[in-house]
This record gives structure tokens, sequence and C-alpha cells, in this order.
């Protein structure tokens, strides 16, 4: 259990190593290792708060000083929140997120997942603080979190993601991203860092959508005659309703006018789906463009599993571990502790003894300290 526990903390040194500690050297009664290992592990236990995390390492503090300094005890609920509010938000993530980029390289995960969740209760009305939004890196394949970047307002979400996608290795990836980051520069970005988008279409590039409905609209008149054409088809059945999906997707001429504004701009990608729910039926097409050939599969299959960082991520933080109850008007302190949640979701996803969900997961991580190592040793610095 020792040797365990030791693991853990030389793996936090080194993802920690370029990190500077913000506090003033020699007023420091805390080693900075020590405040970030215990409410690391007190996440993972079911803490939700400062106060929880102070409560964790009171409780545990015979088993902590096993492996971690512990100069002058388990830190007061205030002095984890001050030492959280001081790191500053980007750097701490992209340190912390170190751990499952090397475990996604290491299982060769190809699909990675962009989306923004606003942490609802960080907003404050007398000050005029807007709600913290978070824009995640998420890989579906393998449910991790590879990276965390903060911003203040959703809008900004596309300065935001520039910044996301510079800390991660996207060489053989495909990036997926609805319709707020379809834009010319992350479209570039990512194929400067030898990568491939799917991006959704909407009415923010309404010359692009109307363009692109017009080339789909001519395509089906035609019979896709002198297209490179490919198609995937689908259907589920489950929960009282009927989804029939299929996927066309169709090589662009280069010539098109849209194919000298769009780095690499390939293909265009038609989703069509038919639910039938309680014998009533409805119909919706989306579109996406990507650099890729026209592999219909595979672009269904990235664009489908897109959408499971609402389930596998969002749903858990807010049913879980109840990010959206958080009261945390700090910027940092409220951002550190969220990338912290998102490390715990994607350790506790890698632990396969334990069949159960999250919650599950927490209290076994809580009742049994050999488990929670156990988690933590599911992926390696």
């Amino acid at each position: 259990m020792d040797n365990g526990g030791r693991d853990f903390v030389e793996g936090l040194r080194t993802c920690f190593a370029s990190v500077e500690d913000p506090r003033v050297v020699g007023r420091c009664d805390h080693l900075l290792l020590d405040v970030v290992a215990i409410t690391m592990l007190a996440v993972l236990c079911g803490a939700e708060d400062w106060p929880d995390i102070e409560l964790f390492g009171e409780t545990r503090e015979e088993w902590l000083r096993s492996f971690l300094e512990l100069p002058h005890g388990i830190p007061s609920h205030d002095t984890f929140r001050r030492v959280f509010g001081a790191l500053e938000r980007n750097q701490f993530s992209g340190s912390l997120f170190r751990w499952t980029q090397a475990l996604h390289e290491a299982t060769a995960g190809k699909l990675i997942g962009i989306d923004g969740k606003a942490l609802r209760r960080s907003f404050a009305k007398k000050s005029g603080k807007a709600m913290l939004h978070l824009v995640t890196a998420w890989a579906s394949e393998n449910g991790l979190t590879l990276g965390q970047v903060a911003c203040e307002e959703k809008s900004n979400e596309i300065t935001a993601i520039p910044e996301l996608l510079k800390l991660l290795s996207l060489k053989g990836c495909t990036v997926t991203i609805d319709a707020m980051g379809c834009q010319k520069e992350i479209a570039a970005q990512i194929r400067e860092q030898k990568g491939h988008y799917v991006l959704a279409l909407k009415g923010n590039q309404s010359g692009l959508q109307e363009e692109m409905c017009q080339f789909f609209e001519d395509a089906l008149d035609t019979d896709f005659k002198n297209i490179q054409h490919d198609t995937y088809q689908t259907n589920e059945t489950g929960h009282g309703r009927t989804d029939d999906r299929t996927c066309h997707v169709l090589e662009i001429p280069r010539d098109h006018p849209q194919c000298a504004v769009w780095r690499d701009l390939r293909t265009l990608v038609a989703v069509t789906s038919r639910r039938i729910c309680q014998e009533k039926e409805t119909w919706e097409t989306r579109l996406y463009i990507s650099s890729h050939a026209p592999r219909a599969k595979l672009l269904a299959q990235a664009i489908r599993r897109h959408w499971s960082i609402e389930n596998s991520q969002h749903w858990v933080l807010d049913m879980c571990f109840g990010e959206d109850q958080r009261r945390q008007q700090d910027r940092n302190s409220g951002a550190n502790l969220a990338a912290v949640r998102r490390l715990a979701i994607s350790l506790l996803r890698q632990e396969k003894t334990n069949k159960r969900g999250a919650k599950n997961k927490r209290l076994n991580c809580a009742l049994d300290p050999a488990y929670l190592l156990n988690v933590l040793q599911t992926a390696r610095f």
C-alpha cells in the first residue's frame, strides 16, 4: 500500500515539475504536492468542497503520512481554498492532464471531442461576474479528459479552443467540434498539428452552410453522378423509440470556392436521422465538413461518439459529483477543482474490477484505501 502511495506522489511530482508554487517561500506550512495529492484523493472518495477535503485528510491522516510528508499536519479547508485559488488555472490543468494524455497515447486513442460546459453556480449578480465556462478535450474511445481551458463567456470558447488544442498531440487523431468551433483558424490549426477535423455546420457560418446545403441537394438530384460518395446506415431500437441514421459523405470538388478558404477541406458529411417515438415520426439532417476522405463509417462513428462527452462526462459531473450545485465564484479555485473532478472521472473509468458506476466506485474508494490506490494505478504518469 505504501509503495502505491509513493508511486502516486512521484507521478504527481513529475506532472507538476514545471508548476511554480505561487506562495511566498519560507512562509508556507504545507507542501504544494501534499495539498494537491490530498485533494485528488479526497475527490475520488466523494469530497465535493473544501471542508469535505479537510475532513478526508483528518480522517485518513495516519494513512496519508505513509507516503506524504505533512510537516504541519493536515491543511485547513481555508488553506486548500487559498492554494487552489492562487494556482493559475490553465497552467494547473495543463500539468494535471499530462497523466491522461500519456495514457491516451499509450492506448492509441484516435477520436478527440471538444466541448464546453458552464459551472452554473459560479456567477455573482452583485459584482456582475458571469458563469465560468470550461472547454474540455475528451477522448471518447477510452473515456479520458485530455485537457481543459477556462473562459468567462460562452462566446470566448472560440478563443479558448485554440489554446486547448495547443496542449494536445493531434497527430493521426480526428477532432470533432460543434458549430461554435467551426472556424477557419481552428480548422487550419488542427491540420498544422497533423490531425483531421470534423466540424458541425450551423448559422454561425451561414455562407458555408448555404453552399454545402446546395451542394448536397444538387448531388441528391443527380443521384451523386460524378461525385465520389459513400454511405453508412445504422438502426437502433430502445427506450420506446426507433432511430434510423443514414450518413452520406461526399467528396467536395477541389475547385469549389470553399476549398480555397478552409484548410484541406475534402468532404461534406450529411447525417439524416429518422426517429419514431410513440407513433410520432421526426426527421433531421445535420451537416459537417471534414478533412477526411469519403469514409462514411469512420465519420459516422466519430460524429456519434462526439456526444459521449455529454453522457460520460457532463452528466456524471452533475449527477455524481454535484458540479452544478457548487457555489464557487473564485475563478482559479473553481476551475482547478473542476479539473480534479474531470481527472477523477477519467481514472474511475479506467478501473474495471468494479463494474458499477462512478458513484459506487467513489464509495468503494472511501471505504477501501487499497481500492483507492488501485484506481490511481490504472493510469501511470
